[in-house]
């Protein structure tokens, strides 16, 4: 049920963060199927990567029963998908914040959580 929480939130939030580019896009008349197709397949990327991270940790955890390191490898497996999950969801918020304060000039407070976002992110 975890992975489908996981697989949910990067989902919904992939499609936010690209709609929210078409947004951007339409108000400062800069709408192009290269890029929109571009960033729908980096959507798509991050949709694959976080169901492989999943897929890991449920692999990890079988060998680890397998070989009688059953602890160990559950420790190994849940670390790999939740930095996963936690590194997108960084990076989608951040470019949510960022189309949002694009869109509308007067989201100050925005560009202030991006900064924020941003060490989290490379720290």
């Amino acid at each position: 049920m975890q992975y489908i929480i996981m697989l949910i939130i990067v989902l919904g939030l992939a499609c936010a963060d690209y709609l929210t580019g078409i947004i951007k896009a339409y108000c400062q008349n800069n709408i192009s199927s290269s890029k929109m197709r571009k960033g729908g397949l980096n959507k798509l990327g991050e949709i694959i990567v976080m169901t492989s991270a999943c897929g890991l940790d449920i692999g990890i955890k079988a060998l680890g029963r397998y070989y009688e390191a059953a602890e160990l490898s559950a420790i190994a497996g849940k670390i790999t998908a939740v930095a996963v999950f936690i590194y997108i969801t960084v990076m989608e918020v951040i470019s949510l914040f960022e189309n949002y304060a694009e869109i509308n000039s007067d989201a100050q407070w925005a560009l202030k959580i991006i900064r924020k976002l941003k060490n989290f992110k490379e720290g």
